[in-house]
């Protein structure tokens, strides 16, 4: 479990979080969702430590990660698994060597011990052993993700953070990939926290949602309390076109 509690973070005098209070529980798909400039993308990083609030805290399982030394901290490294936009995987590196690269980085894995957990991560998200020497360009975008997703996970993370897992990619791999988050949340009690702006996604796997406008936390609940919200900035946010208008009423 996460928990921010009164968080506050500015930038140049522009507060972008103000006052954020959240719990982000383990097994469940958490997402973070809200309009460009709401705060979002600072409230992932910010959890992850790329940012250092001005106040209030951020806790992995009662560890405060502004009182965590060195060594604390790259234990934490260990135990978070990042999925970036657009996979960000290494070109230079095949899809299995990029698999490698995180229990490479932060694990005193054998070699063969490496690899049997590289295959068994590229297994499980269903990359096939006949792309696992290809590089990232010789492979569909949907399965670049795939990749991700593995070696994200290769580590056994605690904790799960996707930003935009579904950016670039068309509708129906979009759907493959959601459900396999899904699964490996529920698999592995995973802590998933999620940053999209996908209607489809926070539909379909969002467990428990968090809205953020101006900074400030305007909404929280899950994907089925989502259609029956009467908060009219969620609504406008979420139901914006006319098709997801008609989801609403249909579910009414």
């Amino acid at each position: 479990m996460i928990e921010v509690k009164d968080v506050v973070k500015s930038f140049e005098g522009n507060t972008v979080l103000n006052h954020v209070n959240a719990t982000f529980r383990d097994g469940e798909v958490n997402m973070i969702i809200g309009q460009s400039g709401s705060g979002k993308t600072v409230l992932m990083k910010s959890m992850i430590g790329l940012h250092e609030v001005d106040s209030g805290q951020i806790l992995y399982d009662g560890r405060d990660l502004a009182e965590m030394r060195h060594k604390d901290i790259r234990m934490l490294h260990r135990e978070v698994g990042m999925l970036f936009q657009g996979s960000a995987l290494f070109d230079s590196m095949s899809v299995m060597e990029n698999v490698f690269f995180p229990m490479e980085m932060f694990s005193h894995m054998s070699r063969a011990e490496m690899q049997a957990r590289a295959e068994f991560c590229l297994r499980r998200v269903e990359i096939p052993e006949r792309v696992w020497n290809l590089m990232p360009s010789e492979i569909s975008g949907g399965q670049q993700k795939r990749v991700a997703i593995a070696r994200a996970i290769v580590l056994d993370p605690k904790y799960l953070f996707c930003d935009e897992p579904n950016s670039g990619l068309d509708p129906k791999t979009s759907l493959v990939i959601d459900a396999l988050i899904q699964d490996i949340t529920r698999e592995y009690n995973i802590c998933t926290v999620v940053n999209s702006h996908d209607m489809n996604s926070i539909l379909e796997i969002g467990d428990n949602i968090i809205f953020l406008k101006n900074g400030k936390k305007e909404w929280e609940g899950s994907r089925h309390e989502i259609i029956s919200s009467d908060n009219e900035a969620l609504n406008d946010f979420v139901f914006a076109s006319e098709l997801f208008k008609k989801v609403k009423q249909a579910q009414q």
